[in-house]
């Protein structure tokens, strides 16, 4: 899909651009999303530039990521997405600056292209050129990241007291310890991939602040004090994001710790069990050989004593290990 992002009375105006018609002229934006060949083709045809393809999209060597070609800045950072749902994941995305315009090139949808977007049709002189709205993208995806790791900082906090604090749910022998476990993966894998994005960024900042100086002098000079505080704010959140991954293998091993003390409880039960009722065992084991001179087996209360034998040596281990602690 290929949408071109148009400014009108202040405001920036979202609009489809259909198959076998041409671009709308003084676009801020095109966004390109999942594009077809055809839409590739015609946004390459009216800014002159050649768009990299998924595969090179996916290099990781910094020379293939940052990078300028002719007039054309090329900035490929990798982000976070489907951070709400269950396969939380990063992909590639690229941005394009060309003949004053931005291009970003991507094959998934996350949440801040689409946020930012909407502000930028609600609130008048929001973006004043292409370099705006490129700096404006990456600071709301440096706020989705800030909110995706004060998510993971709660529930970390939710998932500490359920491990440590067995009164505040159910008992220790009853939690889903398991069920934790995956809930403490996800989180880490929330945050080290939050903390992938964010030093992806931070590149493409570092790389834009170096080639700042040849845009006009007052807008430059703003722009870099945005990228300057976008810089602090990732140092800040890459920081944090250190941190919560810290936390997280705290709480798994604190997990790891309760389920072998589970498994320990358990055995210790059925090995109490097992040395209580061996006693029981050996006496009915005796009576019950087949012999013909066995002395016992002529009494009148023979029945009585042995069952009376077999209680009383089950009973007096229990009463040891009650004593001792043991059970």
């Amino acid at each position: 899909m290929l949408y071109a992002f148009i400014r009108r009375q202040g405001l920036t105006e979202r609009r489809e651009c259909l198959a076998g018609q041409d671009l709308p002229a003084g676009a801020v934006w095109y966004d390109l999303f999942d594009p077809s060949a055809e839409e590739r083709a015609i946004v390459e045809a009216a800014l002159g530039v050649a768009l990299p393809t998924r595969e090179e999209m996916g290099e990781i060597e910094p020379s293939s990521r940052l990078y300028l070609e002719g007039d054309a800045v090329y900035m490929t950072a990798t982000i976070l997405n489907r951070a709400d749902g269950p396969n939380p994941g990063a992909d590639p995305i690229t941005f394009v600056l060309a003949r004053q315009t931005l291009v970003p090139l991507r094959y998934v949808d996350p949440r801040p292209v689409g946020s930012y977007a909407a502000r930028l049709a609600r609130q008048p002189g929001a973006c004043a050129g292409a370099e705006d709205a490129l700096v404006g993208l990456l600071e709301a995806f440096i706020d989705r990241f800030a909110d995706i790791l004060e998510r993971v900082s709660l529930d970390l906090d939710h998932t500490s007291r359920s491990i440590f604090d067995p009164g505040a749910g159910r008992p220790a022998g009853e939690r889903d310890l398991q069920s934790v476990l995956k809930t403490l993966a996800r989180n880490d894998d929330l945050a080290s991939t939050t903390r992938e994005s964010l030093l992806s960024i931070s590149r493409v900042i570092s790389f834009l602040g170096a080639i700042a100086d040849g845009w006009p002098k007052k807008e430059a000079k703003e722009l870099k004090l945005r990228l300057k505080t976008a810089s602090r704010d990732i140092a800040s959140l890459a920081e944090h994001a250190g941190f919560e991954t810290s936390k997280i293998n705290l709480l798994i091993n604190a997990t790891l710790g309760m389920i072998n003390i589970e498994q320990n409880r358990i055995i210790k039960l059925f090995s109490v069990a097992a040395v209580v009722f061996l006693p029981p065992t050996l006496v009915a084991s005796l009576y019950g050989m087949n012999f013909r001179h066995m002395p016992e087996l002529d009494w009148a209360y023979g029945y009585p004593m042995a069952i009376g034998a077999m209680i009383l040596s089950a009973v007096v281990p229990y009463l040891f290990f009650k004593a001792k602690g043991w059970f």
